[in-house]
């Protein structure tokens, strides 16, 4: 039996029941808006509950439908929530699952990570770790078959998360997805003008997002970082918070979702 990564939020931060997953997932992919942009290398995403994010999420992942074939492999980065880690750490099992099913990691990858000295293996870390399990569903129906690479990163130089995102680069083949909500539990206003200003930076790839303006912000940096050294051009897809979605204005979470695209597809 293949060790498996269990799903840990499902039935929290989105649908247990596979049936009713993969409804929502759809009908928020066939809600967003049609984009259109070149495809993308890498995706900022937020990871919120889904009635929270949800739709802002789907806005990046409804724009892979032209690659859902050749899209291969996900390189997954988001913060860590629950365990504390210095560094970016992997897991020991060789798939995580979903109510939609398994998704297997590519391990020939984790594998030429595993000499790098800022990675670190820890299923504990993963074990209840929210921040990529819920891309996974969306990864699931907007994607057709494809392998893993989930890192979970804790205090990281840009250049050490860099420094992994360059070596597992690859081709057209290889999306990279940083998972990351904006500004949290300030005022409806406070959080538009503290979130716009982070988009912002983030679109003048600029390396110092600090982790009050995005929960990311480790995984982030790095990428931002490497968008710079590789000529990425960034690309805004959508902005909003909690109170636009399903809360209260008072205290607000900020969502907002990037492309990043080759320069000559820009």
């Amino acid at each position: 039996m293949i060790p498996t990564r269990p799903p840990a939020v499902a039935g929290a931060f989105y649908p247990g029941s596979p049936g009713v997953l993969s409804a929502t997932v759809d009908r928020l992919l066939a809600a967003a808006p049609a984009a259109d942009m070149a495809q993308p290398k890498a995706l900022i995403v937020p990871h919120a509950g889904y009635i929270y994010s949800g739709s802002t999420a789907a806005m990046a992942y409804a724009a892979l439908a032209p690659w859902r074939n050749s899209i291969r492999r996900v390189v997954l980065l988001g913060p860590t929530h629950r365990v504390a880690v210095d560094g970016l750490a992997l897991p020991e099992t060789d798939a995580f699952a979903t109510p939609l099913g398994s998704v297997p990691l590519d391990r020939p990858a984790i594998a030429a990570l595993a000499r790098l000295p800022q990675i670190v293996f820890s299923d504990r870390v993963h074990a209840d770790e929210h921040s990529l399990e819920v891309h996974l569903p969306f990864l699931q129906r907007a994607l057709d078959d494809f392998t893993l690479v989930p890192l979970a990163v804790g205090h990281a130089a840009p250049q050490a998360v860099a420094e992994v995102l360059d070596l597992l680069w690859g081709g057209p083949e290889t999306l990279i997805v940083i998972s990351s909500d904006l500004s949290h539990f300030l005022t409806y206003a406070a959080a538009n003008q503290v979130d716009r200003d982070t988009c912002a930076h983030i679109l003048q790839l600029d390396t110092h997002i600090r982790p009050e303006q995005a929960c990311g912000a480790y995984p982030v940096n790095g990428l931002l970082l490497a968008a710079r050294q590789r000529g990425l051009v960034p690309h805004l897809i959508h902005r909003c918070n909690s109170g636009d979605t399903a809360g209260d204005k008072q205290r607000v979470v900020g969502y907002a979702a990037f492309s990043f695209t080759e320069a000559s597809d820009a």
